[in-house]
């Protein structure tokens, strides 16, 4: 640090670097994949405030990959060439991102996820001073959340380089969040940007991040949840049109769309325990419109249609079965079907039924139905039966009696003591 600008201290290294000084030589293109611990999502139906709790992260693996398969060798030797040219092939390039195996490695795709995002090498910003990051009232949140995020970065890593690297974390959120105070911080938006600083390090990443916050991401940085709720409803709409048996199914377990919330807010980011599968999800999503991770959650859930229907039709139980993530999902199947269901069905064909959804939701949230209380019938006993008194009536009629019996008894001896009986005035 020098005078109140925030340098780069000699030990610490670009964040893609230091993947490869914790692990050796480590190809982090492994087919390996990245769970929300207790996240406490700021805004959700009331705005800021509720807590939600997620599922935990899971470990990232950054297990060494096999080699690659002829096809994706080619694919890779292709890509090499297209960012060799002179003049790169854009459209060629966002057409390999979005088909099988991706941009194959994070070599190729530090050079082309700022491509493919219209990012130029020349851009440059001054970084905000150290006063101005710790001032920043979402300051102490990030720090918590970048703490907790240690599951995300490589094993391994000597600790003063782990420390660079959440610090790089820290002031590569807050910087995009300073620069556009109409973006709230939202718990989940640091697996985000924790992805894109470990591919392309924390400068391209600053305005990766930048870009994607104004624009895929911006309804998550919202003052409240709301939109984000509206959206999610998407999912259900989607189902619907293609299994409507398994729709219904999950309407009747009232599982909702909290079990997709952190896919929506991280890309699948926080959910996958592989590091393989995350950066490929971030291939697709950043070629792709801002609606398509609702679009991969709907196609996810159909997936897993005979798991659904073979759990318990309750909340807790489907919840617990869908917001968990198996390591076995093919993701290259999921998203050619994902891409596929999007053509067939884009988001204002289903609109309508979004609105609805969204709708009764609001209507539910602020109207609960009234249950009633249930009946408890009584075995019928003799007394009922015939007519009878119940003993209690019994007891009450003796105590009754005896009273009645006693003033009388004290009345007439009063009249017996004096040789009369008392007669009242006439």
């Amino acid at each position: 640090m020098e005078g109140d600008e925030m340098k780069k201290t000699d030990h610490t290294l670009e964040a893609s670097d230091l993947l490869t000084e914790g692990m050796g030589q480590l190809d982090l293109d492994a087919d390996s994949e990245p769970d929300f611990e207790e996240l406490d999502v700021d805004k959700w139906d009331e705005g800021k405030g509720d807590e939600i709790i997620c599922p935990a992260p899971s470990e990232l693996s950054f297990s060494e990959e096999p080699a690659l398969p002829p096809v994706l060798r080619r694919k890779r030797d292709d890509l090499y060439a297209i960012l060799a040219a002179e003049n790169v092939d854009k459209a060629r390039l966002i057409q390999m991102a979005r088909s099988e195996g991706g941009l194959v490695n994070d070599e190729i795709r530090k050079k082309a996820w700022p491509l493919i995002l219209n990012i130029s090498d020349e851009q440059t910003e001054e970084l905000p001073t150290q006063e101005e990051i710790e001032a920043h009232p979402e300051y102490k949140q990030v720090v918590m959340d970048v703490n907790r995020s240690l599951k995300r970065f490589p094993p391994g890593i000597p600790y003063d380089q782990r420390v660079a690297l959440q610090d790089q974390l820290t002031r590569l959120i807050l910087r995009v969040i300073i620069k556009y105070p109409n973006l709230c911080y939202y718990q989940g938006y640091h697996d985000v940007a924790v992805t894109f600083l470990l591919v392309v390090g924390e400068e391209k990443a600053f305005y990766i991040l930048e870009k994607l916050s104004t624009e895929h991401l911006r309804v998550c940085m919202e003052p409240t949840m709301d939109t984000t709720s509206r959206l999610l409803n998407t999912i259900y709409p989607l189902i619907n049109r293609k299994n409507p048996q398994l729709h219904d199914y999950l309407e009747r377990s009232e599982a909702g769309t909290l079990f997709a919330l952190p896919w929506f807010l991280t890309w699948f980011g926080h959910s996958l325990s592989k590091y393989n599968a995350v950066v490929r999800m971030y291939d697709f999503f950043i070629c792709s419109a801002p609606h398509m991770p609702l679009y991969v959650a709907a196609t996810i859930v159909l997936h897993r249609t005979d798991e659904v229907f073979e759990t318990q039709c309750q909340m807790d139980y489907m919840h617990g079965l869908l917001s968990q993530l198996p390591d076995t999902l093919p993701f290259e199947e999921i998203l050619r079907q994902a891409e596929r269901l999007y053509i067939d069905f884009p988001p204002e064909s289903i609109e309508q039924e979004v609105h609805e959804r969204t709708l009764r939701e609001y209507q539910m949230r602020n109207n609960p139905p009234v249950r009633a209380k249930p009946v408890v019938r009584k075995k019928p006993s003799p007394y009922s039966y015939f007519g009878w008194p119940r003993p209690s009536t019994y007891v009450q009629m003796v105590f009754a009696t005896a009273s009645v019996m006693f003033s009388i008894y004290m009345y007439m001896k009063a009249g017996g003591e004096s040789g009369t009986l008392p007669i009242a005035p006439s």
